[in-house]
């Protein structure tokens, strides 16, 4: 299993008119999450796309327990529990400064090749980066 925190500010653009993170907003700290755990392996969302491969979003998955609020430092735990296949799956946990859980959420991504728009199995540079994990 490969695990990676990262640590976000909540800001004004985030909240909604109760003061609340808005909804829509925990999709984008997904986004963030993954990325960066994806760089923290040595691996550049942007470099796999020059190779021809993208990855768009199959489905996505949240769960809200207790709102985050503006000004929050709020961390994003990006777990990933398997390797990889045709399908990447991505758990994200979010965290007050307190530790306590406010959020979760799971995305599903699936690999394609951008010559034929066809789905492909994972790159190699990334199940090397992750096979130390499991």
């Amino acid at each position: 299993m490969y695990s990676f925190d990262y640590n976000y500010r909540v800001r004004y653009a985030d909240i909604d008119q109760m003061g609340y993170m808005y909804y829509g907003n925990y999709a984008k700290l997904y986004e963030i999450g993954r990325v960066e755990a994806l760089r923290s392996l040595g691996l550049r969302y942007r470099e796999l796309e020059e190779t021809g491969i993208i990855m768009p979003v199959y489905e996505n998955k949240s769960r809200f327990i207790s709102p985050a609020k503006y000004d929050d430092l709020v961390t994003i735990r990006v777990i990933i529990k398997e390797l990889p296949k045709v399908r990447i799956v991505f758990n994200y946990e979010i965290y007050d400064e307190q530790q306590t859980l406010l959020h979760t959420g799971e995305t599903t991504l699936v690999f394609v090749r951008t010559s034929n728009n066809r789905i492909t199995t994972c790159p190699k540079e990334i199940t090397d980066r992750l096979f130390p994990f499991f």
